[in-house]
């Protein structure tokens, strides 16, 4: 298991950030936790399975 910050997620999904949280309040993307204090971050299999999802045309 491993945190992803924002720009790993950004260069993983060629998405960008505005796009990234659009979908998290749209509840179509894996919303993020909180590391510590204000740092956050995604897991990388959430963000993984969001894609083979893509991927399949399932979302």
């Amino acid at each position: 298991m491993r945190f992803l910050k924002l720009q790993q997620v950004m260069d993983k999904t060629s998405l960008c950030r505005s796009s990234i949280y659009n979908l998290i309040n749209a509840g179509q993307f894996p919303k993020n936790v909180t590391v510590m204090g204000k740092r956050k971050a995604w897991l990388e299999s959430e963000i993984e399975d969001w894609m083979m999802r893509k991927i399949e045309g399932i979302e």
